[in-house]
């Protein structure tokens, strides 16, 4: 059930299709990208990134606690997801609470585009709109290192110490886009957030592939059809472009023939389709 792929230094591992279930997690940075089922070997990640309440991106949040529970993870699950929603996403849990007889607690963390909340060390993620009929966000996890200024390269330790002391700004900081995950949303999206494309690893939905699906159908369901992708083919600066929520009207198999044919080299190269081996979808 689950598939796995590699992009750069960092593995994506879980279920994508579109409309049925979304749920990534990427081992080396600690986070679940939203949990529209359960992974056993996932739930102990410490934060979910929630896109939206919908229940293909949203539904197995409870299954997930359960999990955790069940496997004795005694920190709470820190879900950031839209400020709009953490009061009916605790109302959800509270219900299911009832139900199981069991609390499932979160650490909940409600954010507006452009908010960013600290990960862990280093690493940090900062939200961004994305365009779809409820809340939703797309997010980019970011590396912050603090690195002596240009100016100042070349200086002795002692005197950087000492001047460092007297209050003299010789640091900056730099983020260093890691990865960034936009799903259910409007191409535009790329458009009002090019940063997303300088990030080393994107992870971009793309749930339609050919005229089996227009354009404009897909635009009416607030989709990204890979026809608009093509239109900015030269704009993606990403190593690595993981296009995932692919429908159902394609098998796993039909995916990777469809952008060999319809995709030019350049772009092709950095794609990696997150499909499963074999005819196929989980499930």
């Amino acid at each position: 059930m689950i598939t796995e792929v590699r992009a750069g230094p960092y593995t994506i591992r879980g279920v994508s299709v579109g409309g049925v279930y979304t749920s990534l997690h990427i081992p080396e940075l600690d986070v679940l990208l939203d949990a529209g089922t359960p992974m056993r070997s996932a739930a102990a990640a410490r934060t979910l990134l929630l896109s939206h309440g919908h229940a293909d991106h949203a539904g197995a949040i409870a299954a997930v606690l359960g999990i955790r529970a069940l496997h004795g993870t005694r920190a709470p699950l820190r879900v950031v997801m839209p400020a709009e929603i953490v009061e009916t996403v605790h109302a959800a849990l509270a219900a299911m609470a009832e139900l199981q007889r069991w609390p499932l607690t979160i650490e909940a963390v409600g954010l507006h585009p452009g908010g960013e909340v600290p990960l862990r060390g280093d690493l940090s993620v900062r939200a961004f709109k994305t365009f779809h009929p409820v809340p939703s966000l797309g997010y980019q996890l970011l590396r912050k290192v603090t690195k002596l200024r240009p100016e100042h390269a070349g200086m002795a330790g002692p005197e950087i110490a000492a001047r460092r002391r007297a209050g003299e700004p010789l640091f900056e900081t730099v983020e260093h886009p890691e990865v960034a995950y936009a799903t259910d949303t409007l191409v535009s999206v790329l458009d009002h957030h090019p940063e997303v494309l300088k990030s080393k690893v994107l992870i971009l939905e793309c749930t339609f592939l050919d005229a089996r699906k227009s354009r404009d159908a897909a635009r009416a369901g607030c989709h990204i059809h890979l026809d608009e992708l093509l239109e900015r083919a030269e704009q993606f600066d990403n190593a690595h472009l993981v296009l995932m929520h692919f429908s159902q009207l394609y098998r796993p198999d039909e995916v990777g023939p469809i952008l060999d044919a319809r995709v030019p080299p350049r772009l092709r190269s950095k794609i990696v389709p997150f499909v499963p081996a074999g005819k196929h979808w989980p499930g």
